[in-house]
């Protein structure tokens, strides 16, 4: 993790979690399509006044009671936790909106007269016993899990639990939590929510987006029945055009709000812009190159590493664009002490020479272009020579007294062949940061071009870098396009299973078309991926024949 005395923004530690449980009610419309209850909060309501909503609400200590697991039937894989959240859904569901999920001895379910026969504002479990009912908590399965991001005033932990809607029964709000009960489709909810008619929250909204994909309740619950969610997220929020924006953990800013908002705060702007440097922490910025595209995402990240008491390290410069230099070395107050380029691509090493001038006309020593040079493989607009070669796991360190003392942040260099010959990635040990370059994106997958590039020297490379990250505890990647990554090895895992999964598909391609070229394979093995993008894909397949081939029997 990085150090504390490195953090933008003091901690701010967020409130405790309360326990909750929601549940969906689920059934089939008319048509066989999905169609889920959900009500409208009251407008007074502490948390989340109007808002439409799914039936739910605390979990009391009861739920978790004896005598309460007693008159509930569960399944014999569902723990006591699942077993308190069901029991507490269908309590608030019954309090909330009068649906009883529950069945008398005999197997039938509750009906409209057992429905009037309780109290809404006495004891639950106990009513029910009276009548010789059990809470059918052997019903409700866990679709997610959801916790409020920690910027939150007030915050849930909340399990999103789904049941049948009991047939034969009407739901009837309370009038003073929940009003206004609607059957809705997950898609026109969504609709009239973009159309500013159907209030809702993030968590809500998200989970109405994947409930989507389904066809109807059975395919829901059919999903449910592994007794784990199918989701868990704690989303993080930043600034984007100046209005808040949440993220779950699969979408691309989350790790990049993690590093710079671990405790939640909503101050980090994620506009992508090349006019200034953004500030990760207080020793790493990123300036993005003006050279955005199809290539390069929204443009070539370059980074300085350091602070005014030891200098700076500029990584990947980027192109010669002038202006992006400046705005550089203006960043780094003119202190740069060395260059470090991850490869030799016309998009991250042309701008190193013109860096190092603009240092040297401005009075300061002349800081050494570091890296590795272009292989005889590069391609002609890819030559690159440092003034010095890199070793692999060499240290570069920057030193000095800063306000608290001495202070050092070292770069490890690791040799990563495999998107070019002369790739090398960088470990912050500090602060436990990986610099990938081209190595690891943040939102695509890299382009492996034989015969610079070669895919079993980068999936060699995955396995060296998932190792270091492993070692030092690093759990931060940052790309030389797109946002920071988070959880550094599962990205690096779910890179190399992607990779494989490619693979796969392109021996399937193979095989299918024994006498066939690279543009009929990749027809068949990018199939899920824009044609405009086969030819870019056609490299990447090669690397892969390349690899496939020199794996077959006898080529060992």
């Amino acid at each position: 993790m990085p150090r504390l005395n490195q953090q933008l923004h003091p901690h701010r530690e967020p409130v405790p979690t309360l326990a909750a449980a929601t549940v969906l009610l689920l059934r089939d419309a008319a048509d066989g399509s999905l169609e889920v209850l959900m009500t409208r909060r009251s407008a007074k309501a502490s948390f989340v006044p109007g808002a439409y909503v799914f039936p739910g609400g605390g979990i009391d200590a009861l739920d978790s009671d004896p005598a309460s697991y007693a008159a509930a039937a569960r399944r014999p894989t569902q723990s006591d936790e699942h077993l308190t959240q069901a029991i507490a859904a269908i309590r608030e569901s019954f309090e909330e909106l009068g649906i009883l999920l529950a069945r008398h001895a005999d197997g039938r379910i509750a009906g409209a007269h057992d429905i009037a026969a309780l109290d809404r504002h006495a004891p639950f479990v106990a009513q029910c016993q009276e009548r010789g009912l059990t809470l059918a908590a052997d019903s409700v399965f866990v679709l997610a899990r959801w916790t409020a991001d920690r910027d939150l005033p007030k915050r849930f932990d909340v399990p999103f639990l789904v049941a049948h809607m009991p047939p034969g029964q009407t739901p009837v709000a309370d009038e003073k939590e929940q009003f206004e009960p609607v059957w809705v489709s997950p898609s026109d909810a969504l609709a009239r929510h973009a159309a500013g008619q159907f209030f809702m929250i993030y968590p809500t909204i998200r989970t109405l987006e994947r409930l989507a994909q389904f066809a109807n309740a059975a395919a829901v619950l059919s999903a449910c029945s592994g007794e784990t969610p199918l989701w868990t997220s704690c989303p993080r929020a930043g600034l984007l055009a100046g209005k808040e924006a949440r993220y779950m953990e699969d979408e691309m800013p989350f790790g990049e709000l993690e590093l710079v908002c671990p405790d939640g705060q909503i101050v980090h702007p994620l506009d992508w812009q090349s006019e200034r440097a953004v500030p990760l922490l207080k020793n790493v910025q990123r300036l993005t190159a003006p050279n955005p595209g199809v290539m390069t995402g929204p443009g070539t990240n370059s980074y300085l590493v350091g602070d005014p008491a030891t200098g700076y390290i500029a990584i990947d410069p980027g192109p010669e664009d002038a202006e992006h230099l400046e705005r550089l070395w203006r960043a780094a107050g003119g202190d740069i002490r060395m260059i470090v380029c991850t490869h030799s691509h016309p998009d991250h090493s042309p701008g190193a020479a013109p860096l190092q001038a603009m240092c040297v006309q401005a009075g300061r020593a002349q800081p050494p272009i570091l890296g590795l040079p272009s292989a005889p493989t590069a391609q002609a607009h890819s030559l690159f020579t440092p003034d010095r070669v890199l070793q692999n796991n060499e240290l570069l360190a920057l030193t000095g007294k800063g306000l608290d003392g001495e202070i050092t942040h070292t770069l490890q260099v690791i040799h990563t062949p495999g998107h070019a010959a002369n790739h090398l990635c960088l470990l912050l040990q500090e602060d436990g940061l990986l610099f990938s370059g081209d190595h690891i994106l943040n939102g695509s997958t890299t382009v492996i071009s034989p015969p610079d590039g070669n895919m079993a020297d980068y999936l060699d490379s995955l396995d060296r870098l998932d190792t270091l990250c492993a070692e030092h505890g690093a759990q931060f990647i940052l790309p030389a396009h797109g946002y920071v990554l988070g959880s550094a090895r599962s990205a690096i895992a779910h890179l190399r299973a992607h990779r494989l999964a490619r693979e796969a598909k392109v021996v399937a391609a193979m095989q299918a078309l024994p006498g066939g070229t690279p543009e009929e394979w990749v027809a068949h093995a990018y199939a899920d991926v824009p044609p405009r993008m086969w030819p870019v894909a056609q490299r990447s397949l090669m690397a892969h024949v390349e690899r496939i081939r020199a794996l077959e029997p006898g080529n060992d």
